[in-house]
């Protein structure tokens, strides 16, 4: 019965509602007619949402009438007269809107681009300066000799691991740009930057820090040196998109790859460069005669002559190839050196070039790389991948003293994958070793001067440390920032040498930002040779292993105003030997594992 009631209460009160809605609406002329009626939507859909992916069908055009509406005003009912503002970029300032100051590069500020130089329209300046502070314990093979060695009861071959680096670097630069820069490339750019660093370093064996052993057990140092000083020029725009040519003269960085795995330096050049295809597409050619590095610091040394030793560069970029999101790198590179006849040393006294291995002898050697390098994402799947071949001719092979061919190659990848705020990655590289060098082909692989950005980078124990190798010559097994095995006498300073046992490295790590301030990642690498019978060579050694053992390592990264303005960074890394480091390296009443500590600040302006 209250069911019946209801309905009939309803019917009651709904009928007239129904019966008003069958009338015809009164013609209203200001309202628009529909001439179309829209699709049924479906009542599933949120409001103003609709299903993700494409669209089977689309909904027919709408087209509006609205015989009722004003007309636009002519060009002439708008007033004629404007009021003139002198300096549209200091108006905010001028009417209190923001409060600016020369010391606070978070809001507008002269200093840093944000505002043309007082009397003109389109010249900006751009001040920076960079203080970057290591303090670095680390343990490694320590060489000595009989009369070096500090400690007595040590054997003829290795001391005391322990030692204690500690860098302090000051970075001033400045750039004058002409150009609204916001949304075309700069007309000039004129930049110079100069640093100065510097360090302090202890040791526990004498003849380590300096080949003079009554030097001590410690060293301070200090250098300056200029790492840029260019001017570039804009030379035209190519289309609307201001796609542009450009060239650069003076010292200048430069990475050929997106990962620092062959060469990235600050050397003396000229580079040609431009983009097209609204920027998807963009090229460089380039010319370099590369600097003589201060040996503590690493900084250019223009107090000496240039090393002669030339790298010619030419590579492309295309974005969104050959799927989208991935951008594909070709590269050709030549590296033409000529230091056969020069003598140099370290400024701690020891020889660089020649480098004390083989016949002693410089070289000259020509090589070209040809390169593919790719960085980007497949989906959901992110790719860092790189692959060289070194083709080219070694003047004087180290151990024959006769000419070699160069046939040596190169591959690295990196594939990683997002869970919301964790990122895992997989780590995989090889670089050929020489498996005949007494032959007429060197097949080992080495970079010209690389800094490699790849598995933990520098928080790496292998890819950070320098490890000597001791008992085969004045060189080292690898240098510090680098990941290649190449019995090189210096990274900064010495010639590549493609005699040489090569590299394996397999790993995977995590980045993981607990915070959006900080950020933990760890890594686990296991590294090996790839041949070992260069090493066999060279120490007369029947027998060695081609592990070279696992590297262990974490790192924070804490950014307290989540800028790049100032991080702070503490990473730590265990070195556990394999059988081809202890074959290397055994000795009694040494540590079976090696460390290396970095604590790391850099403010910047």
């Amino acid at each position: 019965m209250r069911l019946a009631a209801f309905l009939l209460a309803s019917v009651a009160v709904l009928g007239p509602v129904v019966a008003r809605a069958a009338d015809p609406a009164p013609a209203n002329p200001a309202v628009p007619v529909l001439e179309t009626a829209p699709p049924a939507r479906d009542p599933s859909l949120i409001d103003g949402r609709q299903r993700p992916g494409p669209q089977p069908e689309y909904p027919q055009g709408v087209i509006q009438t609205n015989p009722g509406a004003v007309s636009a005003p002519a060009p002439d009912a708008f007033p004629a007269d404007h009021i003139p503002i002198p300096d549209r970029w200091r108006l905010a300032a001028a009417l209190g809107l923001v409060h600016p100051h020369w010391y606070d590069p978070y809001n507008q500020n002269t200093f840093k681009g944000d505002r043309p130089l007082k009397g003109t329209e389109d010249w900006f300046l751009v001040l920076n300066g960079v203080s970057d502070t290591v303090v670095e314990p680390r343990s490694f093979p320590t060489p000595i000799s009989a009369l070096s060695t500090e400690h007595p009861g040590s054997t003829d071959a290795f001391g005391r691991t322990n030692s204690l680096g500690i860098s302090q670097t000051f970075i001033a630069g400045a750039s004058l740009i002409k150009g609204s820069t916001a949304f075309k490339p700069p007309e000039w750019d004129i930049t110079m930057s100069v640093a100065f660093n510097v360090n302090y370093a202890t040791s526990p064996e004498r003849q380590v820090l300096s080949i003079n052993p009554s030097k001590g057990l410690t060293r301070t140092d200090g250098f300056v040196g200029l790492q840029e000083m260019f001017v570039e020029r804009h030379l035209h725009n190519v289309s609307d998109r201001y796609d542009f040519d450009a060239v650069r003269i003076g010292i200048q960085p430069f990475t050929t790859d997106f990962r620092g795995f062959l060469f990235q330096d600050s050397a003396l050049g000229i580079r040609l460069f431009g983009d097209r295809d609204g920027n998807r597409f963009q090229y460089n050619l380039a010319f370099f005669d590369r600097f003589t590095k201060d040996t503590n610091s690493g900084l250019n040394d223009l107090t000496k002559p240039l090393r002669k030793d030339y790298v010619a560069v030419a590579n492309v970029y295309r974005q969104d190839f050959p799927i989208p999101g991935l951008t594909s790198q070709l590269t050709v590179i030549y590296n033409f050196n000529r230091e056969a006849s020069n003598v140099d040393y370290t400024k701690n006294g020891f020889p660089v070039i020649p480098a004390i291995i083989g016949n002693d002898r410089a070289r000259n050697y020509d090589v070209v790389y040809l390169g593919y390098n790719a960085d980007g994402h497949i989906g959901r799947l992110n790719l860092t991948g790189s692959g060289y071949l070194a083709l080219g001719r070694d003047h004087n092979n180290i151990f024959t003293g006769k000419p070699a061919n160069i046939r040596s190659w190169f591959v690295a990848a990196e594939p990683s994958y997002d869970f919301d705020w964790i990122r895992v990655k997989v780590s995989g590289l090889y670089a050929s070793g020489n498996h005949n060098p007494r032959g007429n082909t060197e097949t080992g692989f080495d970079a010209i001067l690389e800094n490699p950005q790849f598995a933990g980078a520098d928080t790496s124990y292998v890819i950070r440390q320098s490890i000597p190798f001791i008992g085969g010559g004045g060189v080292a097994l690898s240098g510090p920032n680098g990941v290649l095995f190449d019995l090189r006498s210096s990274k900064d300073e010495g010639q590549s040498n493609f005699n040489n046992p090569g590299t394996g490295l397999v790993g995977i790590g995590a980045d993981v930002d607990v915070l959006p301030q900080l950020r933990v990642s760890a890594n686990i690498n296991h590294v090996w040779f790839a041949d070992t019978a260069v090493l066999q060579a060279l120490r007369q050694q029947g027998s060695i292993s081609n592990d070279m053992g696992w590297d262990y390592s974490v790192s924070t990264i804490w950014r307290p105003r989540m800028t790049q303005n100032v991080i702070f960074r503490l990473s730590v890394a265990v070195f556990d030997p394999g059988g081809g480091f202890n074959n290397l390296f055994t000795s009694v009443g040494h540590d079976s594992a090696f460390y290396s500590v970095l604590f790391n600040t850099v403010l910047s302006f």
